[in-house]
C-alpha cells in the first residue's frame, strides 16, 4: 500500500493537466545511482554517500512559454550496509520540488532544466523491534535534512507521446556530514516518460 501512495501525486499532476487548458503533464519512472566525491573517514567513521540503484517516480505539468513545475523521488533500492561490509543497513530517499522550463531543439527532442529545494531522508535500520515497529513496519529511526538541487536532462520522443531521458541531477543537502562525509551529491541515470498534452 505504501508503495502506491508513491504514485499517487503522479496521478494528481496527470489529473490536473486534463481539467486545465494548453498545458502538458508528463509523468516518468527511472533508474540511476548516487555519486560523491570522498572516502571514508577513520577520524569521524563517516563514508560517502554513493553506488547502488536508485529508482525514481517523478511527474511535472508545464505551462506556456515551456515554463512549469514538477516533483521526483528517488530511493536505494536495496539497504546499503552504512561504514562498509557488515555495518548498519540504511536506505536514503531523496523528494525535490522545481520550477522546470523544458525548451524544444526539435520536434523531437527537448531539455527539461530543473532547479528547486527538497530533503533527503535517511533511514537506519536494525533497531530492536517494538509493538509499533512490528505491526507498521517502521523498524528504523530516520534523519532528515533539507536539500537544494538543479538537473537537467536530454528529452527524446521515441514512439509518439513516449520518451526517454538521460539525465543528471545535483544536490547540496545540508547538515549531511552528520551521516556521511559530504554535503554534495550527483545523481546521473535514465527515465523514460509519457507526455498527456501537446509534445
Amino acid at each position: 500500500m505504501r508503495k502506491l501512495a508513491l504514485f499517487a501525486p503522479i496521478f494528481g499532476f496527470l489529473l490536473f493537466t486534463q481539467f486545465a487548458s494548453a498545458q502538458q503533464g508528463d509523468a516518468m519512472f527511472g533508474f540511476g545511482t548516487i555519486m560523491s566525491s570522498g572516502s571514508c573517514d577513520i577520524n569521524t567513521g563517516l563514508c560517502p554517500e554513493k553506488g547502488g540503484l536508485y529508482p525514481s517516480v517523478s511527474a511535472d505539468v508545464i505551462f506556456h512559454k515551456r515554463v512549469g513545475f514538477g516533483f521526483e523521488t528517488a530511493w536505494k533500492a536495496s539497504q546499503g550496509s552504512y561504514g562498509g561490509p557488515g555495518g548498519q543497513p540504511f536506505r536514503p530517499i531523496i523528494t525535490d520540488f522545481n520550477a522546470m522550463y523544458q525548451p524544444k531543439i526539435s520536434k523531437k527532442v527537448g531539455l527539461d532544466l530543473m532547479a528547486g529545494v527538497g530533503w533527503q531522508s535517511t533511514r537506519f535500520y536494525g533497531y530492536t523491534p517494538t509493538t509499533s515497529c512490528v505491526y507498521f513496519g517502521a523498524c528504523f529511526v530516520s534523519s532528515h535534512h533539507f536539500l537544494v538541487d538543479v538537473g537537467g536532462g536530454i528529452r527524446y520522443y521515441v514512439w509518439n507521446h513516449v520518451f526517454v531521458r538521460p539525465e543528471i541531477h545535483y544536490y547540496h543537502i545540508v547538515n549531511n556530514t552528520n551521516d556521511f562525509s559530504s554535503d554534495n551529491l550527483f545523481r546521473a541515470g535514465a527515465s523514460i516518460g509519457y507526455t498527456i498534452g501537446p509534445d
